[in-house]
């Protein structure tokens, strides 16, 4: 005759639903993890980029990205300078601006 034992002996599947229950919970959390970084590279990206773009446009205000063979030598061609420069100021507002619209709309 058995003694009847004080553990009861495991249930197979509850011990199979506990290992498939962390394979999922870690399947959950690594796509978490990498959908987080996935988000932060873009975002890192889309900084670097936006600050590229206003260095560039900070070197065009100035002439400094031109040569010293670019550079307009009489009055005219500098006053054409300005007056492009001074489009793409305005065009740049109209953006922020459509932007700043679109954001409240929200």
């Amino acid at each position: 005759m058995g003694h009847p034992s004080h553990y009861p002996d495991p249930d197979p599947r509850s011990q199979g639903s506990g290992v498939l229950l962390s394979a999922m919970a870690g399947a959950v959390l690594g796509a978490a993890g990498l959908a987080w970084w996935l988000l932060s590279e873009a975002e890192r990206r889309r900084l670097q980029g936006r600050q590229q773009r206003m260095l560039r446009i900070s070197r065009l205000q100035d002439g400094s990205e031109l040569s010293e063979t670019q550079r307009p030598a009489g009055n005219g061609q500098q006053r054409d300078l300005h007056d492009k420069v001074h489009e793409l100021n305005q065009a740049i507002d109209d953006v922020r601006r459509q932007l700043e619209a679109m954001a409240t709309a929200r």
